[in-house]
């Protein structure tokens, strides 16, 4: 039997028998919303890295908390839809400007890092979100239990670097955050899918959820291959 003569379906690798019709379309407009999201959180980086227009601290921080809680606030229906979307519009435009110092950092070891970790933060997400859509359902919601404790770890250690300010504890604090992420990305995902198939169709609010993961890999990738390339350069001197 010749393996090679086999025809390859491509078009299955795109069916997800497990999700109904109706979800798919529901997670069609989710990505269609993260998509754009990514645009305007890098037009917002660009505001602060190139035109200095506007400077991310803690200012931005506040800006992005309060489109939060107002696109929270505002409920979901038709009517207003544009206004939400508007909101979230918001909330990715002051989330980039608050990569902004982040970015500074980075530029002055290597600006190519930047590139680098988008894309691989890309890959990453991709990778994990496909793993989400094609496992069975609910076979990843049990890691929110374990994914917060994670987080509450993670809290502890920050504060215990506080005190020692130790490197490697930072670096650990990194890698120990870019795992536990890449964990919401496969939780985040199932449970909108669940929350879909319940009627819960707010795509906006869903959107939110996948888009602080990717934001969060994607600064812990960036500062940590930033720091790497600054090692690198120290032992070449």
């Amino acid at each position: 039997m010749n393996i090679f003569h086999h025809s390859i379906r491509f078009h299955a690798l795109f069916k997800f028998s497990q999700i109904s019709h109706s979800t798919q379309l529901h997670l069609k407009n989710v990505y269609s919303c993260l998509a754009v999201c990514m645009f305007v959180a890098a037009a917002g980086s660009y505001v602060h890295v190139v035109t200095r227009l506007f400077q991310g601290g803690l200012l931005s921080l506040l800006c992005s908390l309060g489109m939060m809680v107002w696109l929270s606030m505002t409920p979901h229906n038709s009517e207003t839809e544009k206004n939400r979307l508007a909101i979230l519009a918001g909330f990715a435009f002051f989330t980039g400007v608050g990569l902004g110092p982040a970015m500074d950092f980075v530029i002055t070891i290597n600006p190519s890092v930047i590139v680098t970790a988008f894309l691989g933060t890309s890959i990453i997400f991709i990778c994990f979100t496909l793993s989400a859509l094609y496992a069975k359902r609910r076979s990843y919601l049990y890691l929110g239990g374990t994914l917060m404790s994670g987080l509450s770890i993670l809290f502890l250690v920050s504060v215990l670097n506080m005190c020692f300010g130790s490197a490697i504890l930072f670096k650990a604090h990194m890698y120990m955050g870019l795992v536990i992420m890449c964990g919401f990305v496969l939780f985040d995902t199932q449970l909108i899918i669940e929350k879909a198939e319940n009627g819960d169709k707010d795509y906006v609010w869903h959107c939110v959820d996948l888009f602080l993961d990717f934001v969060t890999i994607f600064r812990k990738l960036m500062i940590l291959l930033a720091m790497n390339e600054k090692d690198k350069n120290k032992e070449k001197k």
